[in-house]
Parts: structure tokens; C-alpha cells; sequence
């Protein structure tokens, strides 16, 4: 697998503010390179990461710029679920992102899943390009609940999923639909929204 950047510019980023969302662009990127160079982590001097060893360190990281309804978080004991449906393009890189991370206090699982039942049991579900034909109806199914879903299909913000990890000139960059969030009960983070392409693309107030 070939080596990719972490991230790039805000896309579509407007003018004003733009040395803000530099900067949180910048805080990320660093906090990707830091994840990425320890023990489990490890990247060959001569290779940057591979496009999967970055999309896993994002899951990873979108439960530090997420908040969920307590009701859903569960007792202080309860694990943060991140799930997968369909087939797996991580293999074990996700499972060794997160071995022994605990995020405010809940330890951060993944696991392999099939039914919406499964999927509404999860904190965060990635749904597999090979889900494309029943991607509408697993999102349906999943609406209103807060489940924060992503995935890397094209038209995936569009059609009601909330985080789309895209790859644009060999670089991760995020596509992100607040309004899906909002609908669920979850709370995005500012520095997370300032480094996405917020889609669908918001109207421009007379």
C-alpha cells in the first residue's frame, strides 16, 4: 500500500478565518504524526503512513472532537464502540491504534458487525465501501440515533452520513455533514468541523 500524506488545507475553506483553520489543520496534523511514531505505530524513515494507518488514527481521534448523549455513553465502565460493517480495509491497524486507549475514562473497542441492531449498539460505525448498494437504507436506519457514521464512498455526507474520510491528491481530507449530527443528539467539535468540508454546502444568506 503506498504511502499518503496526513491532510492538507481546509477544503472549500473561505477567506475569513483562514489562519485559524490553518492553525487547527496544523495542531492535527501533529497530533496524527505523534499517534503515528509510537511503539505500535512505528513508520519506516524512507515511507509515510499508508492511507489506512491515517484513516484509523482519524477514528481513533473523532472520539476526542465528539460528545454524545450520556444516556449513551453508559455506566463510567462502558467501552466506546467503534464498529465496522462490511469488509474490513484496516485489517489489524485499527485494533492497534486503539489497544489501551481510554478516552474520558472509556476504553476504546472495535469490533465487526452486520445488522442495524449492531451498528445502533456502537459509538461510531464505519460503513465499508462493499456496503455501497445498502448504504441509503443502513442510514436510514440509523437516523436520528447517536451513532456517528463513516465511511469513505463517494456522496456518502450527501446522503445523510455524517464523516466521509475522502482521499484527494494523495492526501486524507474530511467531508463532514453537521446537520446528521445535530439530528442524532451528537455534538461536533468545532476544531473538528474547521479542518472538513462541511457538506452539503451551506446557502449563502442574502
Amino acid at each position: 500500500m503506498q504511502p499518503i500524506a496526513h491532510h492538507s488545507r481546509n477544503l472549500g475553506a473561505r477567506p475569513a478565518g483562514r489562519a485559524n483553520r490553518w492553525a487547527a489543520c496544523g495542531l492535527w496534523c501533529m497530533l496524527l504524526l505523534a499517534l503515528l511514531s509510537g511503539p505500535r505505530r512505528a513508520v519506516a524513515a524512507d515511507a509515510g503512513p499508508t492511507e489506512y494507518q491515517v484513516k484509523a488514527v482519524f477514528l481513533f481521534n473523532f472520539a476526542k472532537f465528539i460528545e454524545w448523549p450520556a444516556a449513551k455513553m453508559g455506566g463510567a465502565d462502558s467501552p466506546l464502540v467503534i464498529g465496522i460493517i462490511g469488509d474490513n480495509p484496516f485489517g489489524k491497524l485499527l485494533e492497534e491504534t486503539i489497544k489501551d486507549q481510554t478516552i474520558s475514562g472509556h476504553r476504546l473497542v472495535s469490533r465487526a458487525i452486520s445488522t442495524t441492531a449492531e451498528a445502533a449498539a456502537c459509538h461510531i460505525v464505519f460503513i465499508s465501501r462493499s456496503e455501497k448498494e445498502r448504504l441509503r437504507p443502513l442510514l436510514a436506519s440509523l437516523k436520528g440515533q447517536p451513532v456517528v457514521t463513516v465511511s469513505e464512498t463517494k456522496g456518502f455526507t450527501q446522503d445523510g452520513g455524517m464523516i466521509n474520510l475522502v482521499v484527494l491528491n494523495g492526501r486524507v481530507k474530511l467531508e463532514i455533514n453537521p446537520a446528521a449530527a445535530g439530528e442524532a443528539g451528537v455534538k461536533l467539535s468545532s476544531k473538528l468541523l474547521s479542518i472538513a468540508r462541511i457538506t452539503p454546502e451551506p446557502k449563502n444568506e442574502p
